[in-house]
């Protein structure tokens, strides 16, 4: 059963503990980590699965992970998160520790915010909100179908987006929902359609980073997971990317243009290609039969050559391709960069579009005439509560009012 942090506000048969954060610093490995806090290797390294050290590998240097301590500074939980919904679960079990792999508890919210363009859109939005996760995700959407050059200063750019939030503040990549901004007083629009896609006023999808399918005819088998609980082994684990179910010596193309940055034999992996794309992208090529011949590190490949044959080896129960998109090694699910639909809406899809972009604008103009402000984040008390009981399962954050959302 999950051990999750229980917050509460009941304080009879309580201890005090106190929260602290920490960022996972750059080129910090988890055996340091382990090491500097005089946490036990042999039940949270040495004896781990193949799954679970799969695991700590994706830990990323910047993630905000938390302890809880005793009065007397004894770690007795830590929390380190491996993506936007799975995290590492370190905790006190008798007199060792124990680990374990559970979902993050978190809350998605709706937020917005207006702004007149000053220098650019990427300079501006930084110094509104002081994200540079939104920058990016303002400059992904768009990509290169507006020519920002021709901006004017006093021009109106909205946002709309949905952002997680961990423990009280703002977690993992927002979700880029709607926006406008003017060129020279001309407003361009752009809206996250149901499909997972982005497309402008007219149904037209807008993509910087269009990547083709990497088996011609293969099945999907299993696809992108950020926490899945596994049948068999009875925890939880990601699949962090899109299995592709095909016949031994099926072809397997490059899903884009790029250089190969690996090729050859990687644990789990089996037979393995990394191709490194344009704008910090990876794609992975796992459980392959083999290579097709002149396929070597360094080599620059086209979208569409082919670059190995369906196999399967390493962990794999049967032949498929496990392909993987990663952009500065985060891995993303690859279903929403595949190509493998139209790029302009039409029929009964483009009217359940024109609804939702009406809907859509609708806020955006309600965002304009109100100049709604970036709303900074909300923020919990220091010190929490916590139940001696950790075969709880809920979990309530205790939140400081006078920073509450309204």
């Amino acid at each position: 059963m999950l051990r999750l942090f229980l917050f509460i506000f009941t304080l009879s048969s309580l201890y005090s503990a106190q929260i602290e954060n920490f960022r996972w610093e750059d080129g910090v490995t988890y055996s340091d980590f382990l090491e500097k806090n005089n946490l036990p290797r042999k039940p949270l390294l040495d004896t781990l699965d193949t799954d679970d050290e799969r695991l700590v590998q994706e830990i990323r240097a910047g993630v905000n992970c938390n302890y809880l301590k005793d009065s007397n500074g004894t770690i007795e939980q830590v929390l380190i998160p491996l993506n936007d919904e799975l995290q590492i679960h370190i905790y006190k079990s008798k007199d060792s520790y124990a680990f374990e792999a559970i979902p993050i508890v978190s809350e998605t919210k709706t937020d917005a915010f207006s702004l007149k363009i000053q220098t650019n859109p990427s300079v501006d939005i930084k110094n509104e909100t002081g994200s540079i996760n939104l920058v990016s995700i303002f400059a992904t959407a768009f990509g290169s179908s507006l020519d920002f050059t021709a901006l004017r200063k006093g021009d109106n750019l909205v946002m709309i987006y949905d952002q997680k939030y961990r423990m009280g503040k703002p977690f993992s990549m927002p979700t880029l929902k709607a926006a406008m901004v003017e060129i020279n007083k001309k407003p361009h629009f752009i809206y996250l359609n149901d499909d997972g896609r982005y497309y402008d006023a007219k149904g037209t999808q807008v993509e910087s980073f269009l990547l083709a399918r990497p088996v011609k005819g293969g099945r999907i088998s299993s696809r992108f997971s950020k926490r899945r609980f596994h049948p068999i082994l009875r925890k939880w684990k990601a699949h962090l990317g899109m299995d592709y179910a095909a016949r031994r010596g099926t072809p397997v193309v490059a899903a884009g243009s790029g250089t190969i940055v690996h090729a050859g034999w990687l644990g789990s992996y089996g037979k393995l290609i990394k191709i490194r794309h344009k704008d910090s992208y990876e794609t992975r090529y796992a459980h392959l039969k083999s290579f097709r011949r002149g396929i070597k590190r360094g080599k620059r490949v086209k979208k569409g050559q082919t670059i190995g044959y369906v196999g399967t080896t390493g962990r794999s129960t049967g032949p498929h391709l496990h392909f993987e998109l990663r952009k500065k090694g985060v891995a993303i699910n690859p279903a929403k960069r595949v190509q493998l639909t139209t790029k302009k809406l039409r029929n009964k899809e483009k009217e359940a579009f024109i609804k939702l972009s009406k809907n859509y604008n609708e806020s955006i103009n309600l965002h304009l005439k109100n100049e709604t402000k970036f709303e900074k984040e909300q923020t919990l008390s220091p010190v929490c509560y916590f139940n001696n009981d950790f075969q709880k399962e809920e979990c309530v954050a205790e939140q400081n009012p006078q920073n509450n959302k309204s």
